[in-house]
């Protein structure tokens, strides 16, 4: 029987026949949602205690129990013909948890959301077809009956996000079509519903145009500015004020034909003549800009201290030396911004550097807890009618720069940045919000699954709004996320996804985790000989030399080559002069192991403290567990089994897309083994 289910709307299941399927109570309609959420991963049971009780101060004393009764009769209603004591096929037990095993076709939102991107590639007549089919799937909001919980917030707003995406693009496939009169209704309608949503009231003004009604098109636009500066404070964008400025002049261009959405590239405008040296122009461009900045605002003007950091965020994506004097004159910058006694100047200052992160492990530990300090103060000196946007910027960089550290305050003002941002609906917010809290995952293990999630709404909030760099990150974090569950053709598409952004957008930095995550895929998919690998590390770490990240640099290279030799049964290395940078506590009983000195092994043992909570953070227990299981260490193994169960599911240290000790579970197995048998 071909079971179907439905998200796009209150949740559903059908039978192959197309009944309706019965799914008991509202905990039993929980889990099946929960599970779906996760995309055919696992969900832990206690994760899914905590979800399903998260309005309670605790879970019933009996609720693990009462999960597993939810979970057996969603097996029996959604498997009826299964015959007793055989596996379920569909809703299954895996590791520590329980996984939905739909296939791709059949959840409404999955097909939604390859119907969307199938139609970026078809001619504007399939396209149309196959937009219009996929709306038509839609019974109401994504899992409509679960619009409080938490765990479906972020699932509901990427869907509804990707459902107003499909509407405009299937308006651009109309007006692309000529019947801009059929597009007009149903864009008045998007934009009555959603008015923060420039690019709609750019197809509807453009749609009312090519009926004839220039004066209502410009009423529109007319309209969007109001809104826009009355609601927001914020100019329209380009693309608006260039619209109102083609219809006034009656621009050929906005006639219908090939690409008359777009506008015309600078080398085709009039006026404008291409020239063999790209480089000159904008050489000459930017000299005389400077100059006149330099003549017209004054030398003590605080409006250099802003344009100085917008000159720094963009410096900072150019790695190597940019990125080192980014980070050393924003500091410098927030110095400044605090002696002229302004919180809100100050507020702008510390909020406008957002430069995406994505590795964990800050480069300089120092200057980020003295920014968390300059951001902590500055929130408190902000006036009470100070705008939400410069609060939350402050909160995201909290967030930002106190990753690693066990505080709960990064994880407090991740989430406080983000309902900001999300109340707000400011797309750039959000990215910036959701970049903190992708580095407030790592409180436990076995998150990879959330954090893809983040990597998700990343890239898809990013396409829509422009938002380069961060559409970079989504794909790095999904990147190391699908690395983590070993689906390697998801990370194959993200790396190739970022690699070509980076290419077009002159972004090198991109290429250092490119290089490293294919590196790591030969040795987690492969079976090349460990001499070819390590070569590759080598290679790959050539590119971190100069690249401006010593938090990411000091050690890595040890540390991969160490887990390929686990990996392919050898001995840790033992040259005594290789630097391990943060990674030494753990490397070294491994050392002293492959030294033969096993009761200074057990003492290192002893003391070791717990990894830092990063991306790193399973594969460093895992080398701990390696350790432990060698010499007899009972409690660092019991310690490791506890911290490493809820991974299951995952690749040891693939979740930092660069290095691998292989599955999870098999060290949870022989911990298990071990620690089972007699003392």
């Amino acid at each position: 029987m071909e079971v179907a289910f439905g998200v796009l709307g209150p949740v559903a299941a059908w039978d192959g026949t197309g009944d309706t399927i019965a799914l008991k109570g509202p905990r039993h309609r929980a889990v099946l949602a929960r599970l779906l959420v996760a995309r055919r991963r696992v969900v832990p049971v206690g994760r899914l205690v905590e979800d399903l009780w998260a309005g309670q101060d605790e879970p019933p004393a009996d609720a693990v129990g009462a999960v597993r009764t939810f979970v057996a009769a969603l097996r029996r209603a959604l498997e009826p013909e299964r015959p007793p004591r055989t596996p379920a096929r569909l809703l299954v037990t895996e590791g520590p948890g329980y996984a939905l095993r739909a296939e791709p076709g059949a959840v409404d939102a999955w097909r939604f959301e390859r119907a969307v991107t199938d139609a970026a590639t078809l001619p504007d007549p399939a396209a149309l077809n196959r937009l219009e089919e996929a709306l038509s799937w839609w019974r109401g909001p994504a899992y409509a009956d679960f619009a409080d919980e938490a765990w479906a917030r972020a699932e509901r707003s990427r869907l509804a996000e990707l459902r107003l995406h499909a509407v405009e693009r299937r308006a651009e496939a109309q007006l692309a079509l000529g019947r801009a009169a059929v597009a007009v209704p149903d864009l008045d309608a998007h934009v009555a519903e959603h008015p923060w949503r420039e690019d709609a009231w750019r197809l509807l003004a453009l749609a009312l145009y090519r009926t004839g009604r220039q004066g209502d098109a410009l009423a529109v636009l007319r309209r969007a500015r109001t809104l826009l500066v009355d609601q927001l404070g914020a100019d329209p964008g380009p693309a608006l004020r260039r619209l109102e400025a083609d219809i006034l002049d009656h621009a050929a261009h906005l006639d219908p034909g090939p690409h008359i959405d777009h506008p015309p590239s600078l080398t085709h405008a009039p006026h404008l003549t291409p020239v063999s040296d790209p480089s000159g122009p904008a050489d000459r461009v930017w000299a005389e800009a400077t100059a006149a900045y330099d003549r017209t605002v004054a030398s003590g003007a605080r409006a250099r201290l802003e344009s100085t950091v917008g000159l720094l965020r963009n410096l900072a994506v150019t790695g190597g030396d940019g990125l080192e004097a980014a980070r050393r004159h924003r500091l410098a910058a927030i110095t400044a911004a605090r002696e002229l006694g302004d919180p809100e100047l100050t507020a702008r200052v510390i909020g406008g550097y957002d430069v995406p992160a994505i590795w964990t492990r800050v480069d300089d530990p120092h200057q980020a807890a003295d920014t968390v300090a300059a951001a902590e103060h500055t929130l408190a000196a902000l006036p009470p009618d100070t705008q939400l946007t410069s609060r939350a910027r402050l909160l995201a960089t909290i967030a930002l720069e106190s990753r690693g550290t066990r505080s709960a305050r990064g994880l407090q003002a991740a989430r406080q940045a983000e309902d900001i941002a999300r109340g707000l609906n400011d797309p750039a917010l959000l990215a910036f919000a959701l970049n903190g809290t992708f580095m407030q995952t790592f409180h436990r293990a076995g998150l990879a699954p959330q954090r893809d999630e983040i990597g998700a709404e990343l890239v898809a909030l990013s396409a829509r709004h422009g938002l380069v760099t961060y559409e970079v990150l989504g794909h790095l974090v999904r990147l190391q996320s699908r690395s983590a569950l070993a689906d390697f053709t998801g990370a194959d598409a993200h790396a190739t996804a970022a690699d070509r952004l980076a290419d077009r957008h002159e972004l090198p930095l991109v290429g250092v985790f490119t290089q490293w995550y294919r590196v790591l895929r030969r040795t987690a998919t492969g079976s090349p000989h460990p001499a070819e690998v390590a070569i590759a590390y080598q290679d790959a770490a050539l590119r971190l030399d100069g690249a401006g990240m010593p938090g990411l640099e000091r050690g890595l290279l040890p540390l991969a080559l160490l887990c390929l030799r686990l990996r392919s049964g050898q001995p840790a290395q033992t040259d005594e002069h290789i630097d391990w940078g943060p990674y030494e506590p753990w490397a070294r009983p491994l050392v002293l192991l492959a030294h033969d000195r096993p009761t200074e092994a057990r003492t290192a043992l002893s003391s070791l403290p717990d990894p830092p909570r990063d991306l790193l953070f399973e594969a460093l227990w895992c080398l701990a567990a390696r350790a432990a299981l060698a010499v007899g260490d009972r409690g660092t193994m019991e310690r490791a089994l506890a911290e490493l169960t809820p991974a299951a599911a995952e690749l040891a240290g693939a979740g930092s897309g660069l290095l691998t000790l292989g599955p999870v579970a098999q060290y949870l197995d022989s911990l298990a083994v071990a620690l089972r048998s007699p003392r």
